[in-house]
């Protein structure tokens, strides 16, 4: 059982709606589950904000739960001066086919399936500084379940995995190496990115919660090799992102073509060691 809100990061209400209700699930896929049942948790401004336009949220909600196959059964409003959405959601898992982000293995391969940037180009999105291509790749990213990229992590013999969401790919992948006793070694170079997202993070576009991130993290990083805007880019705070999973090596090859004859911007992105939760960051492009 899980739970996930948030604050709109795009001004279309039924859009709005279908990434937080995206966002939401992605827990429930990150431990290989497939969602039941799930109930709205908003937060809503009457006195600003017409009930019209919740009603749109809610029913982006129910697209996205018609596609993924859950319930939602009703839920819970309260005022809030910020309008807030989300869910939370119950699933169900075979034991056997658990996910855990403390099972990533030494000599795994640290597949990513989605892009990242989301952070940054939806601050840029506010400040009405993003570009259209970044704009529409980042909703396109948001809106993509991450049901077939769980499956597909099952089917190779993946142990360990987690989403990335609000801590960033270090954020979260930092826990992981911590609770897996591993270190992990990324290569920047090999870490994809949203159109427009490293143009828009050098101009200033950086969300306080990639900031926060960073700090968190940064004692157990070692990014000495890469230059400090991609280490931004690696904690960016991402909504509605990708599964990481560990795969073992003679599997990698299988994993990439189920995840990109499925339409997934995948890429193996690192390694893992034996250690205590470091993180090392190279470059081999350089």
């Amino acid at each position: 059982m899980t739970a996930d809100f948030i604050t709109p990061v795009i001004d279309d209400a039924l859009t709005w709606g279908k990434v937080a209700a995206t966002n939401a699930v992605s827990d429930v896929y990150a431990m290989g589950a497939k969602p039941l049942m799930a109930i709205n948790l908003v937060g809503w401004n009457s006195e600003e904000l017409p009930i019209e336009l919740l009603s749109e949220v809610l029913e982006g909600a129910n697209q996205v739960a018609e596609e993924a196959g859950f319930v939602i059964a009703g839920g819970h409003t309260v005022e809030d001066p910020e309008p807030k959405f989300g869910l939370a959601i119950v699933g169900e898992v075979n034991p056997k086919n658990l996910l855990k982000n403390s099972e990533f293995r030494e000599n795994d391969l640290v597949i990513l399936t989605k892009k990242l940037g989301i952070g940054v180009i939806t601050t840029a999105i506010k400040k009405q500084e993003s570009t259209q291509e970044a704009t529409e790749a980042a909703i396109t990213s948001m809106l993509r379940l991450n049901d077939q990229a769980a499956k597909i992590a099952i089917e190779v013999g993946a142990t360990g995995a987690t989403d990335i969401t609000g801590f960033g790919l270090l954020g979260h992948l930092g826990r992981a190496a911590q609770e897996s006793k591993v270190n992990i070694e990324i290569d920047v170079s090999e870490v994809p990115l949203l159109p427009d997202a490293r143009k828009l993070a050098l101009a200033g576009n950086l969300p306080g919660g990639s900031q926060r991130n960073l700090e968190w993290i940064e004692d157990r990083v070692d990014a000495s090799s890469v230059e400090d805007i991609d280490v931004h880019l690696l904690a960016d705070a991402q909504t509605s992102g990708g599964l990481v999973f560990g795969v073992q090596p003679e599997k990698v090859e299988t994993a990439l073509k189920k995840l990109i004859e499925t339409g997934h911007d995948a890429a193996v992105i690192g390694r893992m060691h034996s250690g205590s939760g470091l993180i090392r960051l190279s470059n081999r492009q350089k």
